[in-house]
């Protein structure tokens, strides 16, 4: 039986959504605390701090793409057909996730944090980009990935809900001034991964591959290949207007995440333990409420629900600025709203993109007539670290340059109004370009069954010519090409040889 027409289970739905148990808690651990132990426990400046993300996002820069090529690739190794091209990697990440403790150990210098980092995140970058294209690699059908994106995120939610919960609980025991915290919460969170990523490899296939999976190209073609690849799939409309929402809406939340802490304890001189329980409400609304925007997206479709998620963020944030401004007696409780409402959108803005992002490989097959899920995947995985790097990087720049001072129990006016600031800038005014985005964006179940049904219908050599109106002007929205240039008759994608061109020619336009 083909692999991506298997029938799922449940147990294939809970055990493939596990592994998001590493990808939302590892980044979630990263953009709520890193910045806040370098600079607090490791004697670190903001400026060394987020040099360290700054670096890793230069290999990341080659490493994430080139991993997703090495897993479109890897099936036809020994290896990948012994444990699968995209699985293999999970079984190979298992032992690795004993490196994430170590990250977290205090008072050892800067080379030992940026090798640790460095390596953390080519980890995370092998696991990630294959386990990314499992959704679409199991199955072709929109419920069922619609699913596997919905178990994930709650897999996700409870993650984030875990990365701020247990610290709390730490710093009860501990002390809120021990580093011993953040040793703790890594090792935890390091047995936590290494189940998830068991669980998911026992419990999820890849799809099988085909004649054209195998095509060779020459050596030389072969290492450009990559590039290529990874600058070809911005040429695909869905996908731009989809990264372009997940860069705006993620980067917003890492840079809330970042500064969140420190405007809780400076601002409103507030304790970190309260910061982390306010945190904890949120990741835990990011988790139960889920299914709440699966059946929204059902309803009123990803761009409206988008729009629901952005502008209860939006009110959110502006919320918790205004009680700086106010100074309530009922300070705390307002908080308590406050992060209710960032929660309950935040669920949403965490949800949809990536609800979406399982249906991008299809359309960019009605283009190129390839299945590039690990490309896209690469991308992705580059961008959303990149996000949290990035929001972490220019936060810490942006505080040391605003007066901020590390390992201060206090701060000045000026380095409290620099907060604020990061809070307006780079949350608020995110997210509106997201919102504007969201307007314009195609891709909903109806478009997604129509652009599958007429993929069939040419790769049972049904002529291009005789598309139906409706069919041309979906597909044309969602792939922003004209029909005449789609199923490879363009230079999209990369192919050595002339011979797919001149099949594609004889079957499909004579």
């Amino acid at each position: 039986m083909e692999s991506a027409k298997r029938k799922l289970t449940w147990k294939n739905f809970i055990g493939y959504g596990a592994t998001d148990l590493f990808g939302g808690g590892f980044l979630a651990v990263m953009s709520a605390w890193m910045l806040y132990f370098y600079t607090t426990f490791c004697g670190l400046s903001p400026i060394a701090a987020g040099s360290i993300i700054g670096i890793a996002r230069i290999v990341d820069a080659i490493a994430s793409p080139t991993m997703g090529y090495i897993t479109d690739s890897f099936g036809r190794t020994r290896l990948g057909k012994k444990f699968g091209k995209r699985r293999f990697f999970l079984l190979l990440g298992m032992p690795l996730m004993a490196l994430y403790a170590l990250m977290w150990i205090s008072g050892m210098n800067y080379w030992y944090y940026l090798i640790t980092y460095l390596l953390m995140e080519f980890i995370a970058a092998m696991i990630l980009i294959p386990y990314e294209t499992l959704a679409s690699e199991m199955t072709n059908n929109f419920n069922e990935r619609t699913k596997l994106s919905s178990v994930r995120l709650v897999y996700s939610g409870l993650a984030s809900t875990l990365a701020t919960y247990i610290p709390s609980l730490l710093f009860g025991h501990f002390g809120k001034n021990s580093p011993s915290v953040f040793f703790f919460n890594g090792l935890i969170f390091a047995i936590i991964f290494f189940v998830a990523l068991f669980v998911t490899h026992r419990t999820t296939w890849d799809r099988e591959e085909t004649i054209t999976d195998q095509e060779k190209v020459p050596f030389i073609q072969s290492l450009i290949k990559p590039f290529f690849s990874l600058a070809s799939t911005f040429r695909i409309k869905s996908f731009r207007q989809h990264l372009l929402i997940y860069i705006c809406s993620f980067t917003a939340m890492d840079v809330l995440s970042a500064v969140f802490v420190y405007f809780i304890v400076f601002a409103l001189h507030k304790d970190a333990i309260l910061a982390a329980n306010l945190l904890t409400i949120c990741a835990f609304l990011q988790m139960v409420c889920t299914p709440l925007y699966g059946w929204l997206v059902l309803k009123i479709g990803p761009s409206n629900s988008m729009k629901v998620a952005y502008t209860l963020v939006i009110a959110g944030v502006a919320g918790i600025i205004s009680l700086y401004l106010i100074q309530p007696s009922f300070m705390v409780t307002a908080l308590y709203v406050m992060a209710f409402l960032i929660g309950l959108g935040r669920s949403g803005l965490y949800y949809i993109p990536w609800n979406i992002y399982p249906f991008i490989p299809d359309v960019d097959e009605i283009v190129t007539r390839q299945r590039r899920e690990g490309v896209f995947a690469g991308i992705m995985t580059f961008v959303r670290k990149s996000t949290t790097a990035l929001a972490t990087f220019i936060v810490g720049a942006v505080l040391s340059s605003g007066g901020f001072v590390d390992k201060a129990t206090t701060q000045s006016p000026e380095a409290i109004h620099t907060i604020i600031g990061v809070l307006i800038v780079g949350n608020i005014g995110l997210l509106v370009i997201s919102f504007i985005v969201a307007i314009t964006f195609k891709l909903s179940k109806k478009n997604h069954t129509i652009l599958l049904a007429e993929v069939n219908r040419l790769k049972n050599n049904g002529p291009m010519k005789s598309v139906d109106a409706e069919t041309r002007n979906v597909v044309e929205a969602l792939t922003g090409w004209k029909y005449e240039k789609l199923w490879g008759n363009n230079n999209v994608a990369y192919w050595s040889n002339t011979t797919h061109t001149q099949d594609f020619k004889k079957s499909n336009i004579n």
